[in-house]
């Protein structure tokens, strides 16, 4: 059974726009998605942050084309009112980090949260790793 990781937007705008140093490790965890070894889990209301920060490198239409690419690529999870709610009683500093968060614990078998923000999820009741701390422990745990 492949593990399920939820990817926070950072990882997501890291992957498409090529961002240094972020770029192999995001790649790595979306190629591990690719390979079936990982299912990545994303917040909808993330895309439009990805959207919005990717169109400013790579323009409209080829941002579009992403977004409909990262369809495929992930599973997108819905964000409702009470994850919102929920969001404002989490003690996040960071709000758009809590809402995903929230959807984060909707998912059922959830082993992580993948981000390069761990201290804005210091308060997570769900395991938090930097992508290439991530990568790390699969590798110790392969050997």
């Amino acid at each position: 059974m492949r593990s399920k990781i939820f990817i926070d937007s950072d990882i997501v705008i890291d992957f498409f726009t090529d961002r240094k140093p972020f770029a192999n490790s995001a790649s790595e965890i979306f190629e591990f998605g690719e390979q079936g070894k990982l299912q990545l889990y994303l917040s909808a209301i993330s895309i439009n942050n990805i959207y919005y920060i990717v169109r400013k490198f790579l323009g409209h239409k080829k941002t579009i084309k992403i977004v409909e690419e990262l369809t495929d690529m992930t599973k997108i999870v819905g964000t409702t009112r009470k994850e919102i709610v929920q969001a404002l009683r989490n003690n996040f500093k960071d709000y758009e980090d809590s809402i995903q968060y929230s959807t984060a614990l909707t998912i059922d078998g959830l082993e992580a949260i993948i981000t390069r923000n761990v201290k804005d999820y210091k308060n997570s009741e769900i395991a938090v790793y930097t992508p290439t701390n991530y990568l790390k422990m699969q590798n110790e745990s392969e050997s």
